[in-house]
């Protein structure tokens, strides 16, 4: 393997490895938001755990946080505003950032 190959492997081994982190701190971050919302409607443990699924699997739509910010702002409606939502998920990134570097 010459010089060039095992650069180009260890760029190749290092984006998996950067792509593979960054999934792991949003889907953190989607349970965060997912439970914070569970708790401002009032679900039960159970049906708590459940909507996090739903909020995990809406993430899989499109990359990035919208549409779980969109499925979010849809469920809670009045009760939330979707900047706020947004600044609460900005909020769990860091925590998810933080938990995750520890």
């Amino acid at each position: 393997m010459t010089t060039f190959d095992e650069r180009e492997a260890a760029f190749e081994s290092k984006f998996a490895h950067d792509a593979e982190a960054q999934f792991r701190l949003e889907a953190r971050a989607d349970k965060k938001i997912a439970l914070w919302a569970a708790d401002i409607m009032g679900k039960s443990a159970a049906d708590a755990l459940a909507y996090v699924a739903e909020v995990i699997r809406a993430d899989l739509k499109e990359s990035g946080a919208e549409d779980v910010i969109a499925k979010v702002a849809e469920d809670l409606g009045a009760r939330s505003s979707a900047i706020a939502i947004r600044e609460q998920y900005a909020a769990f990134m860091v925590e998810a950032q933080n938990e995750l570097t520890q």
